[in-house]
């Protein structure tokens, strides 16, 4: 029976993409399509070239490993050939594959030697008399590259082996791969000095072992685990595979500590599942699970395909990237006010679940990758991680695709749009209004050290909000008891209760009244600072930047955030309605008093357990003194926290007066019993 031409067609067309897709990852470590998407493209052609074998060629993908090795590297020629895995998808696939185990050996009980299947690059390493003398990688299966230099630098590989017993020449074969710790690292350091981050662990691991340049693989966090060999004396091998691997660890080569022996394909499930769910834990990347039968008489009896030996198998997990295109880009606003850019997606299932929606993390992270509506991008998740966009794949932008500008309104609120340091993080300024920042704001306003108003609690605040009772904080003073009894665990006593604590919160401290509002940077500290500078809401209220840097422990960040807060027309409103529902503070009175730390000078050194440093810093300047950060003769006092450093041994060598944090508690409340108790954080989230 003649093969249709539009099948002919199919596979030839499959054929192209596959040694496209081969050239990107294995020559230029540079993929375009996830690995769930290769693997599909695979599998269907292996299909069709079942079905019709006489359409099977030797140059066909299914017949080779890789692709051919990169120039740039000088050839090596496997002795043994480097194949690769058939893969198993689903459990019908793992029972099919230990049906095929049993037929041709005959045999009912088969124990397997089972490990995880790490997502690195292979590599080959020739031993000879205990010295490590060639590496190579896999290539096409049948020449790879010479990478024995980079190799030299991965410090768990020995250059010498241990112990003794091991023959004059052999060659351990496994997984070169990247921690994620030590990936994370690498991109971070990446960023810091503006260079190329990479994608994942897996490319970060090629790139890292075919650099031209040894010393750069140095630099890298590599690792390795052995999983096998090649070139191996026959009569000097153990009986089974997992006695190997024991052997190699004697000899000092590394292997995976999750390995096991299982019985039978339910065995080699259990193991899978087990695999699976540890997967998010484990300290290396690993898309499935290798199944060897363990036996290497019966491994030699089964013998290989072009391909693939016919005693192991492959077991994916669900893939943890896949490829889709972004619909749209929106813009969410979370409950401390960041703006944050969300791409749409078109559904894709990413490790087991539909994912539509992914992170950009922010507009910096956005413009980094050059994410566009329209773009087709490989998504990520990892466990309960939100799923991020990885990377776009440029080759396939189409000619409409567009950028999305930074907003510079609120999209929940329409208030001013403002820059955290370092122009990383957008933030709504509109604290008191915003939609989305009502419950946080909310439950920070009627906090203890805010307004305190008690039996306002986070269950209560979510009822008030989902039943339309209020809509700002200005509208908790409109709350009756008739209202709050018929909420939920509420009734008649803790109504009037709350009414009560509303009613006694109206009188209050400007100090107090500006820490409830929730001025990004003001905390306890700086407000006080403000209300005893000021005196006075409206005079604040009027003050510009350049006025409010020039107080103590208020510089220009924390000086934009107060200023930008105050020119909101909503917060304004809120802040009105505050004080005609009958919010109130008596003026602070003018202290005529010299400030009792005025000439002072602090030094600060190891952590305090109370406050942050620039807490402590501005609560010494509030009351007149001065912190440096140096020590010299003309240092009044050292604060000496937790695990002090060299600034304690020299006020010592000085004889300068070191104060542990008890002390200069003590002092600051001695100088100024205002400031008993603030030992809360300077910033709120």
């Amino acid at each position: 029976m003649a093969v249709p031409d539009e099948i002919k067609r199919r596979v030839e067309a499959l054929r192209r993409e596959i040694d496209y897709h081969n050239w990107r990852y294995y020559v230029l470590d540079q993929p375009v399509i996830s690995d769930a998407e290769y693997d599909a493209l695979m599998a269907e052609l292996q299909r069709l070239e079942q079905r019709y074998p006489e359409l099977v060629t030797p140059d066909s993908p299914t017949q080779r490993v890789g692709a051919p090795p990169s120039e740039a590297f000088a050839p090596v020629r496997h002795e043994v050939p480097m194949l690769s895995l058939d893969n198993a998808f689903t459990d019908e696939d793992v029972h099919d594959f230990e049906r095929r185990v049993k037929e041709r050996l005959g045999e009912e009980k088969i124990d397997y030697a089972t490990e995880p299947k790490l997502d690195g690059l292979a590599v080959s390493i020739l031993y000879e008399n205990g010295r490590l003398v060639r590496a190579a990688t896999r290539g096409d299966g049948y020449t790879g590259e010479d990478i024995t230099a980079n190799v030299r630098t991965i410090r768990s590989i020995p250059l010498r082996l241990q112990g003794s017993g091991w023959p004059d020449r052999f060659e351990a074969r496994g997984e070169v791969f990247m921690p994620i710790e030590g990936f994370r690292q690498l991109n971070q350091w990446a960023e810091r000095h503006g260079e190329k981050t990479f994608a994942n662990p897996r490319n970060a691991a090629a790139g890292s072992l075919r650099q031209l340049d040894p010393r750069i693989t140095a630099r890298r966090p590599l690792d390795f685990f052995c999983y096998g060999f090649g070139v191996f004396p026959q009569d000097r091998l153990p009986a089974t595979h997992h006695e190997m691997l024991e052997t190699f660890l004697a000899w000092g080569i590394p292997v995976a500590p999750e390995r096991s022996v299982v019985r039978g394909a339910e065995g080699c499930l259990a193991y899978y599942r087990q695999m699976l769910e540890k997967r998010d834990t484990l300290p290396y990347e690993t898309d499935g699970v290798v199944y060897k039968v363990d036996r290497f008489d019966w491994q030699r009896r089964l013998g290989f395909t072009a391909r693939a030996p016919r005693w192991a198998i492959a077991h994916k997990f669900p893939a943890h990237e896949a490829t889709t295109i972004v619909e749209d880009i929106e813009i969410q606003v979370g409950r401390t006010g960041i703006l944050t850019p969300v791409a749409k997606l078109k559904p894709v299932q990413v490790g087991g679940v539909t994912v539509s929606s992914a992170s950009l993390h922010n507009f910096a992270e956005m413009k980094r990758k050059d994410v566009r509506i329209g773009d087709t991008v490989i998504v990520r998740r990892a466990g309960d991680v939100i799923p991020e966009v990885v990377k776009v794949i440029g080759e396939k932008r189409p000619s409409g695709a567009r950028t999305i500008a930074p907003p510079t309104r609120c999209p929940a609120c329409g208030s001013e749009v403002v820059e955290d340091p370092g122009g990383t993080l957008l933030r709504c300024s509109g604290g008191l209004f915003c939609p989305a920042q009502l419950k946080a704001g909310i439950k920070h306003f009627a906090s203890r050290r805010a307004m305190d108003i008690d039996g306002l609690g986070e269950k209560l605040i979510d009822q008030l909000l989902e039943k339309g009772l209020i809509k700002d904080v200005a509208d908790l003073y409109r709350l009756t008891v008739d209202q709050l009894e018929k909420l939920e665990r509420m009734g008649l006593k803790s109504a009037r209760n709350l009414v009560e604590a509303l009613e006694k919160s109206k009188h209050t401290t400007l100090a107090r009244f500006l820490y409830a509002l929730g001025i990004r940077e003001v905390g306890e500290v700086t407000a006080q600072i403000l209300a005893d500078h000021f005196r006075s809401l409206e005079k604040l209220m009027a003050a510009s930047e350049l006025e409010l840097e020039q107080l103590p422990g208020i510089g220009p960040i924390v000086a934009r955030h107060i200023v930008a807060f105050f020119r909101q027309p909503h917060n304004l409103d809120v802040i009105e309605r505050l004080r005609r529902a009958g919010v109130h503070w008596e003026t602070p009175q003018v202290d005529a008093t010299p400030r009792p730390l005025e000439g002072k000078t602090f030094v600060f050194t190891g952590s305090l357990s109370s406050m942050s440093r620039e807490e402590a810093k501005s609560r010494v300047e509030a009351l007149g003194g001065k912190v440096t950060n140096s020590v010299s003769k003309k240092t009044d006092y050292v604060v000496a926290g937790e695990k002090p450093g060299s600034k304690f041994d020299k006020a010592m060598k000085l004889g300068v007066d070191v104060l542990d944090e008890e002390q200069f508690l003590d002092l600051l409340q001695q100088s100024s019993p205002s400031w008993t108790n603030l030992q809360e954080t300077e910033h709120r989230d």
